[in-house]
């Protein structure tokens, strides 16, 4: 009975890490921890750029995505959609990107109202103190990182996922 509930964890962490999969759950678990690798690498190059160059939040938030992107890009296609039959890979690189670029216009909306220099000037947030002394107001561009992140990593996926391999399922 031990040696058989054994096998079994074996096998689901072989299925959730391991193996090749089109699961749609399995891809999605996986893609949590892309996306967070992603994100870390996102999100250093952010703080780097804005706080020891000065970059605008803006400029710096595209900069993290290029890094962030490439990082998403490469464990993405090794990983999580291993099972993609795609042909051509720049047309494939492209594309991810392209849905990439929509997730960063989207986290560049939704970090404005928590910016002190945005792509809107100083957000709303940020002009009325929302936090209070909670928070800096120069660091509240943090905050709204982290919320762009889980609202953005949802579009990503189901993007990725739905539109780009929609045609690889096994």
């Amino acid at each position: 009975m031990a040696k058989e509930k054994s096998e079994n964890k074996t096998g689901l962490i072989r299925k959730l890490f391991i193996e090749e999969t089109s699961n749609t759950f399995i891809q999605f678990f996986r893609s949590l921890f892309v996306g967070g690798a992603a994100t870390v690498v996102d999100i250093i190059v952010l703080v780097i750029c804005r706080e020891l160059f000065h970059t605008p939040e803006s400029v710096a938030a595209a900069i993290g995505f290029v890094f962030g992107v490439t990082v998403n890009y490469i464990i993405s296609t090794l990983w999580v959609f291993a099972k993609a039959k795609v042909e051509n890979r720049t047309k494939d690189f492209i594309f991810f990107v392209i849905i990439g670029i929509i997730g960063a216009l989207l986290t560049e909306l939704i970090i404005a109202p928590f910016s002190m220099d945005g792509m809107f000037g100083e957000g709303f947030l940020v002009t009325h103190q929302m936090f209070g002394s909670l928070i800096p107001a120069d660091k509240y561009y943090i905050v709204g990182k982290f919320i762009a992140v889980v609202l953005v990593y949802i579009w990503n996926f189901c993007a990725r996922k739905f539109i780009l391999y929609r045609n690889c399922e096994e």
